[in-house]
């Protein structure tokens, strides 16, 4: 969330950075500000009122030890008026606060400066690209028919028992899926990663909290009786775990990973992008979660960078890495990489990552703060976080790119957890 000190100082600053994300945000911010000037004259009428209320009651205080209650209960009534117009105003404070509330969370995350011009993915630019030694059989075949050929997944019968997008696993395809999370979950401990197993359910405040409400409100499972929300990553219960606390400088960063399932209604998905593992409304991903100190998050941002890339290229996989647009960045990111490996049978790039800075965005939501050992003072904590990674485009492309005559080779790295070297 953008503070409302950033909003007063900077209105300019906030309206042309948000401007990259294509969003005239001038009405929105001029409407907060008068919303914000109206909450601090009440709020400056209130405390008026209440020093005077606080001298007259000394006032009668001193006229009724000297026996001069007469003169006393002719303030009183004045007393009286003021608390009555207090009432009213604290009334009035509290709808304008949950108002000016309610309209900071609408306003996205401000864009780094190093965020590209941008309208849609088209105008994502490629930073880094890597590319094995690799070759394809000529009649290779997308990873659907694969799965179909080599009994991996069953995608009719998750139709028929939830619905589309909830695809069973089965024999080498269920320990293939379990082979990757362990993979990545060792990867990302030997890297100074404490796991966690959180919560699959989150409640609302957790949802505000990472910045998925109220943005993406709809695109969230919800049980409405119990007012739970499936978690669409990982990253929500993970970075929820902090929310209200003061850490001590000296504990920073805090580095953090989970495995969880995931779950996505994906509204309004279709064609031919969703087919297969392409797009799940349930998938399984590793997450990576950073708390960093300000000074020193972006050069956290390039770690984590180059740690999912290590591990894109222990599998093998011919990737690249865009620096997304202010177009089609994250709600609430101020700087995204995406990775994206190849999916030879499909020709096309498949998004498996994207490792995002928040920077104090989702920790002004959070009140996750830092006690500075320099004066003492709690500040805004940053909030990093990545896919390490995300399963079924993984799995996709392991599938395809690997397949041959003698069946599908499972990369080095792989087979002491998957304990076999071919599908065959």
């Amino acid at each position: 969330m953008l503070s409302l000190s950033t909003l007063r100082s900077q209105p300019e600053a906030v309206v042309a950075a948000l401007a990259k994300r294509n969003l005239d945000a001038k009405p929105a911010v001029d409407a907060l500000l008068a919303l914000n000037e109206q909450r601090r004259s009440i709020q400056t009428e209130t405390e008026t009122l209440q020093a005077e209320a606080n001298r007259l009651a000394k006032e009668i205080g001193g006229l009724m030890r000297d026996g001069r209650a007469q003169e006393a209960d002719s303030i009183k009534a004045r007393t009286t008026e003021i608390k009555g117009r207090i009432q009213l105003l604290a009334a009035e404070l509290e709808q304008l606060e949950g108002q000016e509330r309610e309209q900071l969370l609408r306003l996205p995350n401000m864009p780094h400066t190093s965020v590209p011009a941008g309208k849609s993915a088209e105008d994502n630019v490629v930073v880094a690209e890597w590319n094995p030694e690799w070759s394809l059989a000529a009649d290779a075949v997308p990873h659907w028919d694969l799965a179909e050929r080599y009994k991996l997944i069953d995608f009719e019968r998750g139709v028929k028992v939830t619905g589309a997008g909830f695809p069973f696993y089965t024999g080498k395809g269920a320990r293939l899926q379990r082979a990757l999370i362990q993979f990545f979950l060792d990867y990302n401990t030997q890297a100074g990663y404490l796991e966690v197993q959180p919560p699959h359910f989150v409640n609302a405040a957790s949802g505000y909290g990472t910045g998925q409400l109220p943005d993406k409100d709809g695109q969230m499972y919800h049980v409405g009786e119990d007012q739970l929300y499936a978690i669409p990553t990982a990253e929500v219960p993970v970075t929820n775990m902090l929310r209200d606390e003061i850490l001590p400088e000296a504990e920073l960063p805090v580095k953090l990973t989970a495995y969880s399932p995931c779950f996505r209604r994906e509204a309004g998905s279709y064609g031919k992008d969703v087919r297969g593992l392409n797009r799940l409304h349930q998938f399984d991903k590793v997450e990576i979660v950073c708390v960093e100190h300000p000074e020193k998050s972006y050069q956290r941002l390039d770690e984590m960078v180059d740690h999912v890339a290590r591990l894109l290229q222990a599998l093998e996989l011919p990737y690249r890495v865009l620096r997304l647009c202010g177009g089609d960045m994250g709600f609430t990111s101020a700087l995204t990489y995406d990775f994206e490996v190849w999916s030879a049978a499909q020709g096309r790039w498949l998004e498996v990552s994207s490792v995002s800075n928040f920077e104090t965005f989702q920790a002004n939501r959070l009140m996750l703060r830092y006690r500075s050992e320099a004066d003492g003072k709690p500040y805004l904590a940053h909030t990093l976080n990545g896919s390490s990674l995300a399963l079924p485009r993984v799995v996709a492309a392991l599938l395809e790119n690997n397949q041959s005559h003698e069946g599908i080779r499972i990369p080095k790295a792989l087979v002491p957890y998957t304990g076999f070297e071919w599908i065959q």
